[in-house]
């Protein structure tokens, strides 16, 4: 299970932001998060809030349902009553956990309840993930029918063995055939990819790079392995079960995969994802990258309004305790300052190919472009066009140059802390 949340102020039992929360609400997109927190197995590497079976404490999966739809609800209420506009939502994207080991007539009530409490968007997206051992053709055909639009494939690796040191379970070959099915269901795809799992190889990676190309999905993820406190997989490396993860293979591999994907037709948006074109992006995530609000559902789930945030109880039981006494499941609270709302921009914005216009950078950070550019890690033609965007060196090293270009923050925030 993961770590312990975030340390913050309590939140409100009512859930009621402040009035800063809404203010310009108007004036940005509204997406809804489901978080369904259980797995068949726990992956070695996976540190997000999951449940498997025999860690539930007597909680009923069966009941799971009702609980988000009484959140969303209680999401209704309280953007009400804190004096939000009405907004349909965007974007849904339910994620986990494994949601698809809730039958397909669960994530469809969900998704009702979000569509009768918020309304939906014209053209809304809406995504579950699914393992590809999770679904069939006909819980596909009927999550389509329910009013999805896309599913999000966790295939991490082609590989076997770089399947087995990950943990997962399916069966390299069922991808294809899940992917078919997705297709015949009229939904977009996209695969998730795994790298630089220890033991993996360049050729292992360059095996599962073409096996995606081979399914042509819309979009594509490849996020490179954390090793998380905690974990088996932390473990497994303390003790020396497995090699050490080498970084300079991990990054041959980012550059090999985005090599091909742009070969093959896919622009890269987010330094972990590529998409067939702009229409295929994932416009949920994009929301995170952009600041924009979301309601986050379920045990664990974090949520953002207007620059505050907040999270739910982690545990299932704890969860379906607090919404059955009829108060808000959240209990912890922080509200973003104005150098922390800023520090995020910078951040989130350099990571997405639209990049940051350079007029909204602070003066320290505008100086630090000309460096950026003569050490390859910023665009040169976009820069005299006035965004900031990396290049492919760039997005290896995006952390530098994001304390680069917030040095100036940082100092300043610093010496704050120390008055």
């Amino acid at each position: 299970m993961a770590g312990p949340l975030p340390i913050a102020d309590p939140a409100p039992a009512d859930g009621l932001l402040p009035a800063t929360a809404v203010t310009d609400a108007a004036t940005r997109a509204f997406g809804v998060y489901v978080h369904v927190p259980f797995c068949r197995v726990r992956c070695g590497y996976c540190d997000f809030n999951t449940y498997t079976a025999g860690e539930l404490r007597g909680v009923s999966q069966a009941q799971y349902a009702d609980q988000a739809v009484d959140e969303i609800r209680l999401a209704g209420r309280v953007l009400a009553a804190s004096g939000a506009p009405d907004r349909p939502a965007q974007t849904v994207f339910f994620g986990g956990g494994t949601p698809t080991m809730l039958p397909a007539t669960d994530l469809v009530r969900m998704l009702r309840g979000i569509r009768d409490e918020f309304g939906l968007a014209s053209g809304a997206e809406v995504t579950t993930e699914a393992n590809p051992d999770s679904v069939g053709p006909q819980d596909l055909q009927r999550l389509a029918e329910g009013g999805f639009t896309r599913v999000s494939f966790g295939m991490q690796s082609a590989v076997p063995h770089v399947l087995a040191a990950l943990d997962r379970t399916h069966d390299p070959a069922r991808v294809p055939l899940v992917v078919g099915w997705a297709r015949d269901a009229g939904l977009d795809v996209s695969l998730d990819l795994i790298y630089g799992t220890p033991g993996e190889s360049l050729d292992d990676w360059r095996t599962s790079v073409e096996s995606v190309l081979a399914e042509r999905p819309d979009h594509v993820s490849a996020y490179a392995l954390i090793v998380e406190d905690g974990t088996k997989l932390a473990r497994q490396l303390r003790r020396g079960e497995l090699p050490a993860i080498d970084d300079d293979l991990t990054a041959d591999m980012y550059e090999l995969a985005d090599e091909r994907f742009a070969a093959a037709g896919y622009e890269w948006y987010e330094v972990s994802n590529w998409a067939t074109d702009a229409a295929h992006r994932s416009r949920h995530n994009l929301g995170y990258w952009r600041g924009d609000d979301w309601w986050g559902v379920g045990p664990g789930a974090h949520s953002h309004v207007g620059g505050v945030r907040w999270w739910n109880a982690k545990h299932p039981a704890a969860y379906a305790e607090r919404l059955a006494a009829g108060v808000s499941p959240a209990v912890g609270r922080e509200t973003l300052d104005a150098a922390a709302r800023e520090t995020e921009r910078v951040l989130l914005g350099t990571r997405i190919r639209d990049g940051l216009e350079l007029a909204s950078l602070g003066a320290g950070g505008r100086r630090e472009v000309a460096a950026l550019i003569a050490d390859g890690l910023v665009d040169a033609k976009d820069a005299l066009a006035g965004r900031l965007t990396l290049t492919r060196r760039g997005r290896l090293l995006a952390d530098a140059v994001v304390r680069r270009l917030l040095s100036p923050v940082i100092e300043v925030r610093e010496a704050r802390l120390e008055t």
